[in-house]
């Protein structure tokens, strides 16, 4: 890993993450005493996380989860805090040893974290340690989302994609990037696409590893591929639509749900794992358990339920007919993400569109789920703009 660089900017300050003892003991006391609910009166997951499951989830992070090791994990990149529009935002932040790298801000979504991009950072940074070529180098800037992790938490509404998207361009300008690109997924993906329409000086074009193209309105007429994303939405926003509703309805009840009981936060975003990772029955057939218990624990100790789950609240009004965007956009599409849009309103949608990708395998979480084929995706999808 390449060594931190000094901040450019004295308005930024470095921040070592560090739970206490009595966090950690606390945790795994309210593990213990968890008042299960009864058993689900189906075979399947369609009533929501099985009891069973979670209890199994539940369990390991209680007996055997190393919460050294995701203290650890946190604190091998340099971290840092900066104030951008009255909230500090906390971000990771590693430059290359290659002069000529080009500076890449990566967007997580919910519910996701800085956490995700972890496996992305050295391929990103030192491709030649991994097998690649020295001119994919990236500078790599990794921010926490405004009220998730270790960002502060808004104390007033207006936190849209656009007003985080106008801050990630103070960050960039903060850090010294004159030139630089953007990627993301899920609500990453969304605030990038908002960098694409605003099109800031430096920006020089993004990679979505979900596409928000939707048309307007659906055609009478449509392609088997066409049909499968009016479905796969459907999808979504039917049966697997329930934390997203209620997160943009009633964040702050979601909030007192989920502030007191570990156990109830891990079955949150446990049950968001199962239905949109690539697996066959199971989210662990997708991620590890150290993998979803990092993610969870990183909401449970930073208290971030309610503040992260405002981010639908905040863009209630969006949907998944995005703008249109002119600016040169890559795109890589997992074939189990949810939902999954054909080629064809992609095209429409953006177009400059300057990489079309498809991977063989991987679903919604694709830093998480596959890292290697993420790298090389964004890799291969901005290449192009290195000149």
């Amino acid at each position: 890993m390449t060594a931190p660089m000094p901040p450019a900017s004295p308005l930024i300050r470095p921040l070592t993450v560090s739970i206490p003892d009595s966090e950690i003991n606390d945790v795994k006391q309210r593990l213990a005493r968890t008042r299960w609910p009864d058993p689900e009166t189906v075979g399947d997951w369609s009533q929501g996380v099985r009891v069973q499951n979670a209890s199994s989830l539940i369990d390991y992070w209680e007996r055997d989860y190393d919460f050294q090791r995701f203290e650890a994990e946190l604190n091998r990149f340099p971290q840092f805090l900066t104030e951008i529009d009255g909230l500090d935002i906390h971000f990771i932040h590693v430059r290359s040893k290659n002069p000529h790298a080009m500076p890449l801000v990566l967007t997580h979504g919910w519910p996701g974290s800085i956490l995700e991009f972890l496996k992305l950072i050295g391929p990103l940074t030192d491709p030649v340690s991994f097998g690649g070529d020295a001119a994919d180098s990236f500078d790599v800037v990794v921010p926490s989302l405004p009220g998730f992790g270790f960002s502060q938490k808004p104390t007033k509404t207006g936190w849209t994609v656009s007003r985080i998207a106008s801050a990630w361009v103070e960050l960039m300008k903060r850090l010294g990037y004159t030139r630089w690109a953007a990627q993301g997924g899920d609500w990453g993906a969304v605030v990038t696409t908002a960098l694409g329409v605003m099109q800031p000086d430096g920006l020089l074009g993004i990679h979505l590893n979900t596409q928000y193209a939707f048309p307007p309105r659906t055609p009478d007429a449509l392609s088997p591929e066409e049909r499968h994303a009016v479905d796969t939405l459907a999808l979504y926003a039917g049966d697997l639509g329930g934390s997203n509703h209620l997160q943009g309805t009633k964040p702050e009840t979601i909030g007192f749900a989920l502030a007191d009981s570990p156990a109830g936060q891990a079955a949150w975003i446990y049950e968001k794992f199962q239905s949109k990772t690539d697996n066959h029955g199971l989210a662990e057939d997708a991620l590890s358990m150290d993998d979803m218990l990092d993610a969870i624990s990183l909401y449970w100790f930073t208290n971030s339920a309610a503040s992260s789950a405002r981010i639908y609240w905040e863009n209630k009004s969006l949907t998944f007919a995005g703008p249109k965007v002119t600016l040169p956009v890559a795109v890589t599409v997992f074939p189990k993400d949810i939902p999954r849009l054909p080629r064809s309103w992609i095209e429409d949608t953006y177009s400059n569109l300057i990489h079309y990708g498809e991977a063989d395998k991987g679903g919604h979480f694709a830093a998480l789920e596959q890292p290697e084929l993420l790298v090389s995706e964004i890799r291969t999808g901005l290449r192009t703009l290195r000149s």
